[in-house]
């Protein structure tokens, strides 16, 4: 008989990030686009949201309810959204919701980044809602070397870091995680987590439409 210890692993504060693609994005796409391009045109200031504009450049940013416009695709936009944010939250909470309990995603905050040449945004997360997420209506010229526009997401692990040897090389070494934009891509995250929209160098626009969530029982 061995004697050989039982070892069991437990993971523990992970962090969830999920990535999708927005159903029905070929067809949502130019009227989202109009959408956006409408409202940036009457808009007084670049920052409208007025929320750290010190903290982004050479981009547009729309107020706080892009996706509550009475538009027929922003309203769809939104109710895919909402379902998928549920979907996500269902699958990591169910274990730990009453056993009879129903719940509804609603996005509280929506807003478009319309991202030029040399644009970017600092590092920041979202307080005040549980998921949040971007879906990356154009990335425009992200995917080419060298033209940036990433998302990078930061290591919550303030001293993960703190000393490397081969026994730490599971974490990463990096502290970070960058998606590529795609377009019709949506990345989902809890609203915890820092990142930020590296420097974009590409000749196009970057358009994104970003959203913070919050989840309701009853």
């Amino acid at each position: 008989m061995s004697n050989a210890p039982i070892i069991e692993e437990i993971n523990v504060w992970t962090t969830p990030l999920y990535v999708t693609q927005m159903p029905d994005h070929d067809f949502l796409k130019d009227a989202l686009l109009a959408a956006v391009y409408e409202q940036k045109s009457s808009q007084t200031t670049a920052i409208e949201s007025k929320i750290a504009p010190k903290a982004k450049h050479a981009l547009h940013e729309s107020t706080l309810d892009f996706l509550e416009l009475a538009d027929a695709n922003i309203m769809e936009a939104k109710r895919t959204l909402e379902e998928l944010i549920l979907e996500i939250a269902t699958s990591v909470n169910q274990a730990f919701w009453p056993e009879d309990m129903e719940a509804d995603a609603h996005i509280i905050e929506s807003w478009y980044h319309v991202t030029r040449k040399g644009g970017y945004h600092d590092a920041h997360s979202h307080p005040n809602c549980s998921w949040c997420g971007i879906y990356y209506l154009d990335p425009g010229d992200s995917a080419q070397e060298n033209n940036g526009g990433l998302n990078r997401f930061y290591d919550p692990r303030v001293n993960a870091e703190h000393y490397a040897d081969p026994g730490t090389a599971y974490l990463g070494g990096h502290g970070v995680w960058d998606f590529v934009p795609t377009e019709g891509q949506i990345v989902i995250f809890p609203s915890y987590l820092k990142h930020s929209a590296l420097p974009y160098f590409g000749e196009t626009d970057r358009v994104v439409i970003a959203f913070n969530s919050i989840i309701e029982a009853y």
